[in-house]
C-alpha cells in the first residue's frame, strides 16, 4: 500500500519548498521512480518533487533539512542569506529574525559569544542591551570600538549560534553543530589576528573541549584546524552582569589578549 504523509509531515515538506503526492497509477521502472513489489503487484511509491531553488538544501535520510551547499566557498553576501534562509534546526520556527554578525569585515579583533538573546533576536545584531553596553566599556578599556573607526580599531562579533533558543535556555549540541560551519565561514573571510571567545558555549565549541572556562582561561589556545590563530578565553558579559566579582578576572583575560595581539 501507499506510503501516506501526515498533515504534519506535509506542512514541514512545504516549509523546506518540496512538494509531495501520491502518484495514482504505476510509473515505469524506466522513469527512475522507486517501485515496491509487493504480493505480485507493482505499487508506485509516493513521488517527491523538489521545486527549484537557487541554492538547494539537501535533506537527511530522517526528512531533516540540512545546510545550504558550499558554504566553505560563500563570501560574505552568500552566507548571510544562507544563514537568514536557514531551516537546518528547530530553533529556526521560533526565531523572529536570525543574527548574522556584525562589525568590521576585516577587523583584526574577532569576538566570539554563545546565541542570540530577547533583544538580539528582536534587533537582529549581537550583544544588545546592558550586555552591549558592559561589552562596548570592556572593549574602550583597551583601546577598541564596534562603532565607526578604523578597521585596526574595530572588532567583528559572532555569535555560535545565529537563532535564539526558546527562553534564553542552553545551545544543544546538535544546535551547535548545524551552525558551527557559518561561523567557521566567517572566521575564514574575517581573518583575524586574534579570537576572544566569550562564555562557556562559545569557548567549548570552538576548542572542542568540555573544561570550565575557569581552567581554559590565563593562557593562548588555537582552534582546531585553524592553526596560528589566537584565542583566549573569557566570560560572557550577560554571565558579568551577574556575576560582578570576576569583571576583575575578565580584564585580566583582555590584557592577555592585548599582549598577544602586540606579538602578533
Amino acid at each position: 500500500m501507499s506510503v501516506a504523509y501526515s498533515e504534519r509531515q506535509r506542512a514541514m515538506l512545504q516549509e523546506m519548498g518540496i512538494r509531495v503526492w501520491a502518484s495514482p497509477v504505476p510509473v515505469p521502472v524506466a522513469a527512475s521512480v522507486p517501485v515496491v513489489e509487493a504480493a505480485a503487484e507493482k505499487v508506485v511509491a509516493p513521488v517527491v518533487v523538489a521545486a527549484p531553488v537557487a541554492n538547494p538544501a539537501s535533506v537527511s535520510a530522517q526528512g531533516i533539512a540540512l545546510r545550504p551547499s558550499g558554504v566553505a566557498a560563500m563570501d560574505w553576501d552568500a552566507l548571510r542569506a544562507a544563514v537568514s534562509s536557514c531551516r537546518a534546526c528547530a530553533l529556526c520556527e521560533r526565531r523572529t529574525q536570525t543574527v548574522f554578525g556584525t562589525g568590521h569585515p576585516q577587523a583584526q579583533w574577532m569576538l566570539i559569544g554563545e546565541a542570540p538573546g530577547e533583544q538580539e533576536d528582536r534587533q537582529g545584531e549581537p550583544f544588545v542591551g546592558k550586555a552591549g553596553q558592559l561589552l562596548d566599556n570592556m572593549l574602550r578599556a583597551v583601546g577598541l570600538t564596534r562603532g565607526e573607526a578604523p578597521a585596526h580599531e574595530q572588532v567583528y562579533i559572532a555569535n555560535v549560534l545565529k537563532c535564539r533558543p526558546p527562553q534564553n535556555r542552553n545551545p544543544e549540541p546538535q544546535e551547535v553543530a548545524q551552525c558551527e560551519p557559518y561561523l567557521l565561514r566567517q572566521i575564514a573571510l574575517v581573518q583575524p589576528k586574534l579570537i576572544l571567545a566569550m562564555g562557556r558555549f562559545a569557548v567549548q565549541s570552538l576548542l572542542k573541549t568540555g573544561e570550565p572556562i575557569g581552567r581554559l582561561r590565563g593562557r593562548v589556545h588555537e582552534v582546531p584546524g585553524l592553526p596560528g590563530v589566537p584565542v583566549v578565553v573569557t566570560y560572557h558579559p550577560a554571565y558579568l552582569l551577574r556575576n560582578p566579582m570576576d569583571k576583575a578576572r575578565s580584564w585580566e583575560d583582555l590584557c592577555l589578549a592585548r599582549e598577544v595581539m602586540t606579538d602578533v
